[in-house]
């Protein structure tokens, strides 16, 4: 490997990680107003889109640890935005399922938190949206890969 392209993924990391960080704070400042964090967002969302998950899935598809995925659906179950419920035929699993409550909130903020990250993300066209998630699918694949 050449010193120019190490110094080139280096920047590149450096580069990646501010913008992730810069991106991450307007999120998490956008989801602030819908009275969640991050996290709880990301789990009713996931309700809200691809119906009742697996509490032990959960983690999986948000990115979040399974040890906290008990206090952060106990805290949706609180605000009565989800409900647990057993599987039938299972007694192992319980679902996560988004309730009436949680389906208004998400009815009335979604659309804002859509707009948000079009906001966010106003900076690049359409053209380099599509460019920038192709080539960091091929980055994330190979980084997986090693």
């Amino acid at each position: 490997m050449s010193n120019k392209e190490e110094e080139l993924s280096l920047k590149l990391f450096v580069v990646l990680s501010r913008a992730y960080q810069a991106i991450q704070k307007q999120v998490a400042k956008d989801i602030k107003n819908y009275g969640l964090n991050q996290t709880e967002f990301a789990v009713l969302e996931l309700l809200y889109h691809k119906g009742e998950q697996p509490i032990q899935m959960i983690g999986q598809k948000v990115l979040l640890a399974s040890s906290s995925i008990t206090y952060v659906v106990d805290k949706l179950e609180k605000k009565n935005f989800l409900e647990r419920r057993a599987c039938p035929t299972d007694r192992r699993v319980t679902f996560a399922v988004i309730t009436e409550d949680g389906k208004k909130h998400m009815d009335q903020h979604f659309p804002k938190h859509r707009e948000a990250l079009n906001e966010i993300f106003g900076g690049l066209s359409d053209e380099e949206k599509e460019t920038m998630i192709k080539q960091l699918k091929k980055l994330g694949f190979h980084a997986e890969s090693l």
